[in-house]
């Protein structure tokens, strides 16, 4: 059964791949008629052009093109996106281990940074580019349109599903074994926290996988520039995963409460008995060599789909039908875990009645407006190149 099958698509509609004959042109290409200039940007291994004319000559075939690549750039950036990643990730981690707990504003203002990098990630980034992959004409013309927007759909429902299980699950065996004491509580609000924080990193660490394949696959002429915002593109992520494993297990900087019933530690709050051993305990929970452990997938999948992608780069062809349909899926169905984590968890967990940045003055609730903008703008303007 071929693609075009399942999704029906029509086997009469032209073929207009989005590859160009002149892949290494760093830049895009005129219009035989003057009419109007085409630009153009990769995204897996695929020339994506807007504007401008397409006819004969500068349309180009489905199969694959053969280019010469330049293995050594490409082996040199897998070790920049490598420590780019790990600086992204490690950071906050580290960094919420050395500085005091007046700090906490900072930390506050670096997790707004990541909720903006999440949602924009998640629509500018996954849910766009799973749009154009299902608009490659190499695949045909869908006769479900919203394809893209269902798998989305199937992504936000699929992580509601996994939080509301486990906590459900957490909850009926804390009411099953009458854990009612807080150090049974704090065991149930981190492994709330824990899932939370695994459904966000496997959101980021799917599509991660493909930018570092199809990263590598991208003709010389874009490699560079790509390469570059990709670097930012890993970093700004990095962040955003980091500082929410750093705040694991912390009173008041959780990701999620248990139960969202935003019963949240007021960590913020200036009342100098705040700090209660059994918060010192629960913060203590987790211990910084768990939580590096748990970063490290984010650090290294980017640079396992690159060196994935250099063996693959004689043979793989972005716009085979079984290849524009993965991507495209996985992008969509990404962009869905990443909305519901960063609008539900993140953006509206923090901000809400009880939530980490309500518990703030004035001041610290405005930095944290300032942040959570610059994190979407960051890596909105991003989406330009990635």
């Amino acid at each position: 059964m071929s693609w075009g099958t399942i999704f029906g698509t029509g086997g009469t509609q032209p073929a207009v791949p989005l590859h160009s004959p002149h892949g290494d042109s760093p830049g895009g290409a005129v219009s035989e008629d003057g009419a109007g200039e085409r630009h153009c940007h990769f995204h897996a291994g695929v020339e994506h052009c807007v504007g401008g004319e397409v006819n004969n000559k500068t349309a180009s075939r489905c199969e694959r093109i053969d280019r010469d690549y330049n293995i050594p750039l490409r082996v040199g950036a897998l070790f920049v996106v490598l420590i780019a990643s790990s600086i992204g990730v490690y950071g906050p981690i580290l960094v919420a281990a050395i500085l005091p707990p007046k700090t906490s504003v900072i930390s506050a203002v670096l997790k707004q940074f990541g909720t903006g990098v999440v949602i924009s990630t998640a629509f500018v980034h996954l849910f766009t580019h799973g749009i154009l992959m299902f608009q490659n004409e190499c695949l045909g013309k869908l006769s479900y349109e919203a394809t893209p927007a269902v798998i989305l759909m199937a992504g936000v429902f699929v992580s509601f599903l996994a939080d509301y299980s486990v906590q459900q699950i957490l909850l009926w065996r804390s009411t099953k074994k009458g854990d009612t004491t807080d150090e049974n509580g704090g065991n149930s609000t981190i492994s709330a926290e824990l899932v939370n924080v695994a459904i966000l990193e496997a959101g980021i660490m799917f599509h991660s996988l493909l930018i570092g394949l199809t990263l590598v696959v991208t003709a010389d002429g874009f490699f560079a520039t790509l390469a570059l915002v990709i670097v930012f593109h890993q970093a700004f992520e990095g962040i955003a995963l980091g500082t929410r494993i750093a705040a694991l297990g912390s009173p008041g900087r959780s990701v999620a409460s248990f139960g969202h019933s935003h019963h949240h530690h007021h960590s913020f709050e200036p009342e100098g008995n705040g700090a209660t051993l059994a918060e010192d305990t629960a913060s203590s929970k987790i211990s910084i060599a768990r939580k590096l452990l748990l970063a490290s997938g984010f650090a290294f999948v980017t640079p396992v789909g690159m060196a994935i992608g250099i063996c693959l780069l004689k043979v793989f062809n972005g716009n085979d039908p079984s290849t524009i349909v993965a991507i495209g899926a996985i992008d969509a169905f990404s962009a869905g875990i990443l909305v519901w984590v960063g609008i539900v968890e993140m953006w509206a967990h923090d901000w809400m009645t009880g939530g980490e940045v309500s518990q703030l003055d004035a001041r610290g609730k405005i930095l944290c407006l300032a942040g959570l903008v610059a994190g979407m703008v960051s890596m909105s303007v991003l989406g330009k190149w990635a």
